[in-house]
C-alpha cells in the first residue's frame, strides 16, 4: 500500500476498527505497512493524521466502556485492563506535583514586599 492509497473508505475503516479499540499498530498491521511508516504518512496526510487522531479517541473510549461495562464481573481481570490503559492511553497512578517551593526567611520576604511597592 502507499499513502495514494489512503481514501474516504480507508478512512472511515480506520475509524470504525478503532471505534472497536484497535491500536494504531493493528492498524498499521491491517494496511499492511509498519508503524513508523503510519507515522510518516500522517506527517504527510492531515487527513489521515486527524482521522489517526480521532481514532485513538474512540479507541480509548471503549477501552472505557468495557471496563464500566465489567466492573462488576467477577471474571473480568481489572488489573490488565488497567495496565492496559496506562500502557495504551498514558494514564498513570498519581499526578506528580510539579511546583518547586522556595525557602526565604523573613527578612527576604520583607526586602521583596519593599522592592514591589517602591514607584517605578
Amino acid at each position: 500500500m502507499k499513502l495514494s492509497d489512503i481514501n474516504e473508505n480507508t478512512l472511515s475503516d480506520i475509524i470504525d476498527l478503532m471505534d472497536r479499540g484497535y491500536s494504531i499498530k493493528e492498524i498499521a498491521r491491517r494496511l499492511r505497512i509498519a508503524r513508523s511508516t503510519l507515522y510518516l504518512w500522517m506527517e504527510k496526510s492531515v487527513q489521515l493524521s486527524d482521522t489517526i487522531k480521532l481514532g485513538v479517541e474512540f479507541s480509548e473510549g471503549w477501552w472505557m466502556e468495557k471496563g464500566r461495562e465489567n466492573i462488576d464481573n467477577k471474571e473480568f481481570n481489572s488489573t490488565l485492563w488497567y495496565m492496559n490503559m496506562k500502557n495504551r492511553f498514558g494514564w498513570k497512578d498519581k499526578s506528580e506535583n510539579t511546583q518547586t517551593l522556595i525557602a526565604m526567611d523573613y527578612d527576604d520576604i520583607k526586602k521583596n514586599l519593599n522592592d514591589e511597592t517602591k514607584p517605578c
